[in-house]
């Protein structure tokens, strides 16, 4: 009942806050009206001083007094016909919208969309039992870190989920304190480097490639940590020593590796060729066969297989999204085509198939700030 009484109070107040204008304005072109008529009756009362203190001719009061009275009937006339229209016209009908039909359409919409049964819910409660509510499993955590700012394990809960939910300062902040509280290991010093780049729009800054550095020296096969150090190589413009470093990467990992797709992008960027190995199953990456044929053709024509070959990915793609290095090298090829319409569009259908809320979405992001794709897109 409270709730309803709520809502009753609030439309009143709603109602009294559109009418106010109306009945204003109602008001005050009357008020300028009679004011107006006022005028010219004192213009007759002073016309007849004057024509009584001989200041004026009898001839010429009756022309003046022939002028002020037309004045005058005009003005009574307008006045009256404000007052009717007012009563009858726009005004009544915008008042009647406001105060019957607004509040009708409001409580068909909330009746329609809301849900009046479900009782309510204070925040301590859901705090108690956020369930699937990430938004109040952050704030949970965040007020128990409050209390005990030194627990690294739950800094260590909480960074992850502030960079999958693109908070990346809050994620920066977190790893610190993890890697304070609990010390470095090449995991840890790989998602602070991570993060950094991220927050760099895809620039590894000499703080992000310290800090990569140091977990390259924990563990020196970790493909996320080589990765960002040849990319670093490749942004100093040194692309003899950026080849070589992808390609190491390359040849170090599966060949079904995911990121193998993009390596091998920069390193024909780089100058170097695919790797051969380099996941030749996935649908869509090109066979040995392409590759070699690619190499026998002039650069007219090498551009048109190329074309051939991203627009059959895209188009494997569309049958199966489930393809995150398609993706992948989807939207990077359409860059090197200087297609960038194309690879915006690439980028939301794959947000689509992985979101950004997820660990391929949020590499997805990353690519896109690397390329300088804009990354406030809509999934399709």
């Amino acid at each position: 009942m409270l709730f309803w009484i709520l809502v009753a109070v609030l439309t009143a107040v709603v109602g009294a806050v559109l009418l106010h204008p109306l009945l204003r304005g109602a008001k005050e072109a009357g008020d300028r009206r009679s004011g107006e008529a006022e005028v010219y009756r004192d213009q007759l009362r002073e016309l007849d001083r004057d024509l009584a203190g001989g200041l004026i001719s009898a001839e010429e009061a009756g022309y003046a007094r022939a002028e002020i009275g037309r004045r005058l009937i005009a003005a009574s006339k307008e006045e009256a016909s404000e007052a009717r229209s007012s009563q009858r016209g726009s005004y009544r009908l915008s008042q009647a919208f406001i105060v019957v039909m607004l509040p009708v359409v409001g409580l068909c919409l909330y009746l329609a969309n809301g849900e009046p049964g479900l009782p309510s819910q204070p925040l301590e409660a859901r705090l108690e039992k956020p369930g699937n509510d990430l938004a109040i499993s952050i704030v949970k955590i965040e007020q128990h870190l409050a209390r005990n700012p030194d627990d690294g394990k739950g800094w260590e809960v909480l960074a992850p989920i502030y960079f999958k939910t693109n908070r990346i300062g809050d994620a920066e902040l977190a790893y610190r304190n993890v890697i304070r509280l609990l010390g470095p290991n090449a995991a840890r010093l790989g998602d602070l480097g991570e993060v950094l780049v991220v927050k760099a729009d895809g620039i590894v800054t000499a703080d992000a490639r310290s800090v990569l550095q140091q977990s390259r020296a924990l563990d020196d096969a970790n493909p996320r940590t080589l990765y960002y150090l040849a990319l670093a190589l490749e942004q100093e413009g040194k692309a003899a020593d950026a080849k070589a470093a992808f390609e190491a990467l390359a040849k170090q990992s599966p060949p079904d590796a995911p990121w193998l797709a993009a390596v091998d992008q920069h390193i024909v960027k780089n100058g170097g060729k695919p790797v051969a190995s380099a996941n030749v199953n996935a649908p869509g990456n090109p066979t040995a066969e392409d590759v070699a044929a690619a190499n026998s053709l002039n650069s007219g024509d090498r551009q048109q297989m190329i074309r051939g070959m991203v627009d059959s990915l895209d188009a494997k793609l569309k049958e199966d999204p489930k393809n995150f290095e398609g993706w992948m090298r989807l939207i990077r090829s359409y860059v090197v085509l200087n297609d960038r319409d194309r690879a915006v569009d690439a980028l939301k259908r794959g947000l689509t198939a992985f979101p950004a809320d997820g660990g391929e979405g949020q590499q997805l992001l990353a690519l896109a700030k690397e390329l300088g794709l804009p990354t406030e897109v809509t999934q399709q």
